[in-house]
């Protein structure tokens, strides 16, 4: 996701505030990034870093998931309240159990799997929407969407799928 032919020219750039005169002293960079080998480690050095780090254990896993609901998202689902509070605990699980998998290396997963939030939280409108349209519960659509493209969509290798 780094352009990994523009690093030089941000190291240069970072390198450069020192001897900018008039920057504002309420002036901040903010970067996001993945870690990356070619990153350029004096900008690194000259900032101030944070780090998001999953939590550890299913328990946590699935704690971090629900704070990141809103309360209008966790009553959201109003043709069936009762399942949809039922199958969204479902989904916080198993993508707990997924991140959790993820540290065991070679045990868990043969590849690393780069699983992230957003998988979660694209399975959960998917369950809201096909739980507000559908009569009964459409499970076969939702272990199809859930399973095999939200979150088997990144899985490469067939023993990881089933």
């Amino acid at each position: 996701h780094l352009a990994k032919s523009w690093m030089k020219e941000l190291e240069l750039l970072v390198e450069g505030f020192k001897e900018v005169k008039t920057l504002h002293e309420d002036f901040r960079l903010f970067l996001t990034s993945m870690p990356a080998e070619y990153f350029p480690a004096s900008v690194l050095q000259n900032g101030i870093k944070l780090t998001t780090e999953p939590p550890r254990g299913v328990k946590a896993n699935i704690k971090r998931s629900y704070q990141e609901l809103t309360q209008e998202k966790f009553l959201s689902c109003e043709k069936k309240p009762e399942v949809w509070r039922r199958l969204l605990f479902g989904l916080c699980f198993f993508h707990s159990v997924v991140q959790e998998r993820r540290k065991f290396g070679p045990l868990g997963f043969n590849i690393r799997y780069e699983f992230n939030d957003s998988d979660l939280e694209t399975s959960i409108t998917m369950l809201r929407m096909l739980l507000e349209e559908q009569e009964g519960i459409p499970w076969e659509a939702l272990t199809y969407i859930t399973g095999h493209i939200n979150y088997g969509g990144r899985v490469l290798s067939l023993i990881h799928i089933s």
